[in-house]
This record gives C-alpha cells, structure tokens and sequence, in this order.
C-alpha cells in the first residue's frame, strides 16, 4: 500500500469521528507488516479523560484481534468544517507515542501527516526521541 492510499483510508476514518466538545477531527489507518489496515478516529467524552486519540484506537482494535507486527501509520486532522487551506499536519500526541513505542521498532516504524494532497514522512525515533522503552523495564 502507498503512503497516498494509507492517507486516503486515514481521511475516510476520520468522518467517523466522535468530536463534539473540541470540534477536531482526526482519522488514522494502521498499516499492519502483513498488508492489513486499521483504522481509528477520535471519540472524545464529556469527562474529557476517557478520550481516545485516532491512533490509539487503531492500534487498541489491531492489537485486540492479535495484530502486534505494524509497519506505518497515516494520521490527519483537522478543525470539522474549516477549509483546506487552514488544515495542518497532525502528529501524534506524547501519550500515543508512547503506545506505539510499545509495539514497534520506532527507527522503521514510519509515521504520515497529511494535509490534503501533501504528506510528510517521519520516523516514531524523531517524533520520541530518548524514549522509555519496553526495553527499559524487561531486563
């Protein structure tokens, strides 16, 4: 699958997404090493804690059905009803950042932002650099 194809999935994940106190939609697809794809959206809550960020969802559903080998992720985002001309790259937030440290080798996992047609490329080592990894406490 391209980074183009696991962007569009992304877009058509995130009208799905359950936004009505921050108005911020964001959409993921989850690239398995095997070829299958995961997708996820934001659900927020009123408590606002229980939130769950578009990434963590695909990677909750892939894990939850045995999935624990993932090569790339595809994130956008973006205020519901604003222009394309005002959206922004998203990157994932720190906390999931950290769940996809759990479960991947953050030198290859890639990670997409898209912003329309534009995409932009980063690993899960330079998003979370001098991270706390599994490593850190299996030993």
């Amino acid at each position: 699958m391209t980074k183009e194809e696991l962007v569009k999935v992304a877009y058509e994940a995130q009208k799905f997404s359950y936004s009505p106190y921050s108005g911020f939609q964001v959409g993921a697809a989850l690239l398995t090493k095997g070829g299958k794809v995961y997708t996820g959206c934001n659900i927020e809550n009123a408590a606002f804690s229980p939130t769950n960020c578009a990434e963590r969802t695909a990677f909750f559903k892939a894990v939850s059905e045995g999935e624990k080998q993932f090569e790339a992720i595809a994130i956008v985002g973006n205020k519901a009803g604003s222009p394309k001309e005002q959206w922004e790259f998203c990157t994932p937030c720190g906390v999931c950042r950290q769940v996809m440290l759990e479960f991947v080798d953050p030198e290859n996992f890639v990670i997409y932002a898209g912003k329309g047609n534009e995409i932009r490329c980063f690993t899960l080592k330079e998003l979370l650099p001098e991270s706390f990894s599994p490593s850190m406490v299996s030993e």
